[in-house]
């Protein structure tokens, strides 16, 4: 599904002496290549904050603590995304309200997100799923209305563009209070272990935010806060820095593989390819087919036959799953259970060649 081996091969230089430098600094934790990669980051996205941490489920946890949110409040999240998303909402004792998705992009919408708000909403967690933005103008909107928190859940989607209807531009994760990623190695800008970052523009937010990762301290020693211990190594930071510099040419090596798949599936009844949307760049974190009349599962198991994999993202809605029977009265939602039933992911990579994505093509086409 990746091949993060010929990715280094074709960094190694870069790669080796980054870490080489951090190890001969012994700056382990923090130091100069945290600041480094968190500046190059801000550059980057056009965000005034990064604030660094351990992992992307530290960053959508510590979002909501900074947002003051309180046992009981309601928090709506997709029902059709990865389980971090919603785990931290449990974790915290709030309340998860699944909804269902767009059945074109898979996303939320402004609509289903107004029509789950409740005077218990003061949150709401929008995922950019798969690599392309929600709509984020219209929920925008809804959310400053109601007067409700946005925290972006971005781990699939850094590097995506969304355009507002008078033509402005903005990185994924930059347009709500806050943005949350993943530097998961899979991910489209993916560390050699975990790490994960928040996003902000507010001064006091991003005080906050780092304050809460940092044991609730300013000052050493000093706990204005309940806090908890996320922190981005300096070895990560140094590889994400490198990495960062090569983004866009992935997103772009991404895309030239999804117009591949494209053209070699239009016209094949009952397999649906990845939607667009309108207003969004999509730098294809996976690369999503969905499969009408129950033959999704046959296809997984016909192309294991050929030694092509897949990955099913997700077989099973938040509803659903026995962590969260305690934390939410959905039991079905047709879109979620539609998806779940159909999708199915083929490799998407930086390092597909083009007789890799012949292969695969031919391979899901001779299925159907």
């Amino acid at each position: 599904m990746v091949d993060l081996k010929t990715q280094y091969q074709q960094l190694k230089p870069e790669i080796d002496q980054a870490i080489q430098e951090v190890i001969d600094s012994t700056a382990f934790i923090g130091g100069p290549a945290v600041n480094r990669f968190k500046e190059s980051l801000q550059q980057y996205l056009g965000a005034k904050h990064v604030i660094p941490c351990a992992n992307g489920t530290d960053a959508l946890q510590i979002a909501l603590m900074a947002a003051g949110l309180q046992p009981g409040d309601e928090v709506i999240v997709p029902a059709f995304t990865y389980v971090a998303t919603a785990e931290v909402i449990a974790l915290l004792q709030l309340k998860p309200v699944m909804v269902d998705a767009d059945p074109h992009t898979f996303n939320l919408t402004a609509e289903i997100f107004e029509a789950a708000i409740t005077p218990r909403t003061p949150a709401v967690l929008p995922v950019h799923l798969f690599g392309q933005s929600c709509d984020m103008g219209p929920i925008m909107q809804v959310a400053e209305k109601h007067g409700i928190w946005v925290i972006e859940d971005n781990a699939q989607a850094i590097g995506a563009d969304y355009t507002y209807p008078d033509g402005r531009t903005v990185k994924t994760g930059t347009i709500g209070h806050i943005g949350c990623t993943s530097f998961y190695p899979s991910k489209n800008l993916g560390a050699y272990g975990d790490g994960g970052a928040m996003y902000t523009n507010d001064d006091a937010l991003a005080a906050k935010l780092h304050m809460i990762a940092n044991h609730g301290q300013v000052r050493r020693y000093y706990h204005d806060l309940v806090g908890c211990n996320s922190r981005l190594d300096g070895i990560q930071a140094a590889i994400l820095d490198v990495k960062l510099k090569h983004l866009d040419r992935y997103a772009a090596q991404r895309h030239q593989a999804a117009a591949y798949y494209d053209n070699a599936f239009a016209g094949i009844a009952g397999l649906r390819t990845p939607a667009r949307q309108h207003n969004s760049t999509h730098v294809f974190h996976q690369y999503t087919l969905l499969v009408d009349g129950g033959r999704r599962d046959a296809l997984a198991e016909y192309l294991q036959t050929k030694s092509i994999p897949t990955m099913i993202y997700y077989p099973l809605p938040l509803y659903d799953q026995e962590a969260f029977k305690p934390f939410t009265d959905i039991t079905f939602l047709p879109v979620t259970d539609h998806l779940c039933k159909g999708v199915i992911s083929l490799p998407m990579h930086t390092e597909l060649t083009e007789e890799q994505l012949a292969y695969i093509s031919d391979g899901v086409a001779s299925f159907f």
